[in-house]
């Protein structure tokens, strides 16, 4: 049987009805529940859960660090709580995915934006010793996306989940590659939902103001999340693309987000594939949700992005994509995203 969320639900005043959703014994039988918010929102999720969750304790989530997520598992366990509910974005949602595991509890994941596919992934992207390291967690027991904080969320964030989810494209012919070049076993059902997830999305004409986008775009990011679950691994959501993601958080942190990384990085792999309509597909995409394409739309200039390419296979050792397939040599690399730069910037 293949692993599921308890319930997803994805609309507007999701948070207001979490009540309901606690009621189900089978997340919490005595009601002792613990809330996880960020900073940001913190204020104003407290406020709007506090009808349906009574006396709920509520913690604050200072960032997305090992470091507070470490803090939060232990006054999870203090508390002897039978469940979390993290609620809020990217950085919460992770702290507080960590958390749980770290408490032995379930946890049930609250998106406020969406800004990539680690709502519902069995992964958690934490800021530890200079770098962004992804622990393996359980997956969320159940997940609810309120379409109405996504709404008021950055819309910069917003689209940048389509930049994630876009990405697994370019994933998926990684992993093909690495099962035809080294003999990776790979999860037809994995990659079946990894590009289902993608294709709903990356020819769509509707953007992130309607709800039936964001509706499609969360069930997308979840799918994506639950490939991973499938596959026991970030296989296919997480290639080459994402190595140079990672690459370019440890040399330069603070460039852009996730997700622009992610859909700048699947935009080059597919230049470097030679896969001209997979590659158009993509950067029209990018385009139309006002994404970055090139390097200097990240802020990087082309001698920071060779320098990420270069030091993007170290960045998930043992995982052969493109980047490991072709081994360019720095002058090869150069090359390349020159000629990417001038085929694809307009």
């Amino acid at each position: 049987m293949l692993p599921a969320p308890l319930t997803m639900e994805v609309r507007r005043g999701a948070i207001a009805q979490l009540g309901a959703l606690l009621s189900d014994s089978r997340v919490a039988t005595s009601g002792r529940v613990a809330v996880a918010v960020g900073v940001s929102q913190g204020d104003k999720i407290a406020e709007v859960i506090a009808p349906s969750l009574g006396e709920a304790r509520v913690f604050r989530v200072p960032d997305g660090s090992v470091d507070a997520a470490v803090s939060l598992g232990a006054d999870l366990r203090k508390g002897a709580y039978e469940a979390v509910i993290g609620i809020g974005g990217g950085k919460t949602i992770d702290a507080t995915k960590y958390a749980a595991s770290l408490a032995g509890i379930p946890m049930v994941a609250v998106a406020t934006n969406l800004s990539h596919d680690g709502i519902c992934s069995p992964v958690a992207s934490l800021v530890h010793d200079g770098g962004k390291p992804s622990f393996g967690v359980p997956m969320p027991l159940a997940i609810m996306v309120d379409l109405d904080f996504v709404h008021d969320a950055p819309p910069a964030l917003v689209r940048s989940g389509v930049g994630d989810v876009v990405s697994n494209l370019s994933a998926i012919e990684d992993w093909q590659l690495s099962n035809a070049e080294r003999g990776e076993p790979i999860d037809g059902v994995a990659v079946s939902m990894a590009r289902t997830a993608a294709e709903a999305v990356i020819g769509r004409g509707d953007s992130i103001e309607s709800d039936a986008f964001l509706t499609v775009l969360a069930e997308s990011l979840i799918l994506s999340g639950m490939a991973m679950v499938v596959a026991g691994s970030s296989r296919p959501s997480s290639g080459g693309d994402h190595e140079i993601l990672h690459a370019v958080d440890q040399l330069f942190p603070g460039t852009s987000n996730h997700g622009e990384l992610a859909g700048v990085g699947a935009a080059f792999c597919f230049f470097l594939r030679e896969d001209a309509q997979r590659l158009d597909q993509v950067t029209d995409c990018l385009r139309r949700h006002s994404l970055p394409v090139t390097p200097g739309d990240l802020g990087l200039t082309t001698e920071q992005f060779i320098a990420a390419v270069m030091l993007a296979p170290s960045t998930r050792p043992g995982r052969y994509t493109i980047l490991e397939h072709l081994r360019l040599s720095e002058t090869e690399v150069r090359t390349r995203v020159e000629d990417y730069v001038r085929a694809v910037g307009r």
